[in-house]
């Protein structure tokens, strides 16, 4: 079966929605902290990263092993795990050099990511490989002679296709995964292309761990990816991938208002464009603040002439002082 040059899918109301919640946190994103990251964040999202991603895949590292071999730290553990966190920290370390458009990209982050782990890292299979899950095949990947016009199809599609850069990560991690293109690593390689696709579109997603949240829901996971092959179309694993980055970035954001000043809190959510709006609307975008400090927050506002206010007590209602620029 060879993919057309846009891969076969539905635009549902679902996604919609999911693609307006995605693009109004990522502005909230920006807003925030995207270029105020410590790298003391930056470093514990990347951790974070990967050892979900891996795993995902049957690591058994811990957070403080993948800690220790990020510092160059010597553990104890068994080796093939040790070699899986060690080159995928030298894949995430080489992010900004991997371009997502580029096959020949592709391949060297494969050969960094599998290196001392299979016979060919970096190349394409050149024999049948399925998917068991338990005794049963759950998925017969395309066979070897088809794999490398497959591959060049999919990177002609994120070349020419006009596509939100949200959906089409979705789609290229879907349709690689169907592909299987190698003999091993191809879960891990379908997560980190979408990364590095999207982080291209938005720079928040360089380290954002939203690979923890499929490692949490494993099951799920491969559920959209079998679910979407038997429609013959990526929708269902769409819906499910836009779902897991909407939480994602929520958990990132919602950590991230615990550090904020009141200031940056009250800058933030006067950004989103709500005309009038009530302290538990407020508390609803920074979910981790306890509601006498949205009380702070708003009373200083108000003080400083930012917000009017108009009723008492639990019916107070609050609005932006339009002669403030």
């Amino acid at each position: 079966m060879m993919l057309s040059m846009r891969p076969p899918h539905d635009i549902t109301p679902p996604i919609l929605k999911l693609v307006s919640s995605i693009s109004e946190k990522i502005g909230a994103a920006n807003t925030l902290f995207l270029d105020k990251q410590s790298p003391q964040l930056r470093k514990q999202n990347k951790i974070k990263t990967i050892h979900s991603s891996l795993q995902i895949e049957g690591n058994t590292l811990s957070e403080e092993q993948i800690t220790a071999l990020v510092e160059n730290k010597r553990i104890i553990g068994p080796q093939k795990d040790i070699t899986e966190v060690i080159n995928a920290i030298a894949v995430y370390e080489s992010l900004d050099s991997l371009k997502s458009v580029s096959e020949k990209s592709f391949l060297s982050a494969h050969g960094l990511l599998m290196k001392e782990l299979i016979k060919d890292p970096g190349k394409y299979r050149t024999s049948g490989v399925g998917v068991v899950k338990g005794s049963q095949v759950a998925h017969l990947a395309p066979p070897a002679q088809h794999v490398p016009g497959l591959m060049k199809d999919l990177f002609g599609y994120l070349k020419n296709d006009q596509e939100l850069a949200l959906i089409k990560s979705c789609i290229f991690h879907y349709q690689m995964e169907f592909i299987h293109p190698f003999i091993d690593g191809n879960g891990r390689m379908g997560r980190l292309w979408q990364t590095i696709i999207l982080k291209e579109r938005y720079s928040v997603f360089e380290f954002l761990p939203f690979e923890t949240l499929i490692s949490q829901s494993q099951e799920a996971y491969y559920q959209a990816l079998a679910a979407s092959d038997k429609a013959g179309k990526s929708t269902i694993f769409i819906e499910y991938m836009l779902g897991i980055i909407d939480n994602s970035l929520g958990n990132l954001l919602n950590v991230t208002g615990q550090t904020l000043t009141s200031d940056q809190r009250i800058a933030h959510f006067i950004s989103l464009g709500k005309i009038e709006f009530s302290r538990k609307d407020y508390m609803d975008v920074f979910k981790t603040i306890s509601s006498a400090t949205a009380s702070r927050d708003l009373k200083k506002a108000v003080e400083n002439g930012v917000l009017f206010t108009k009723g008492t007590g639990n019916q107070t209602r609050y609005s932006l002082n339009k002669t403030i620029k």
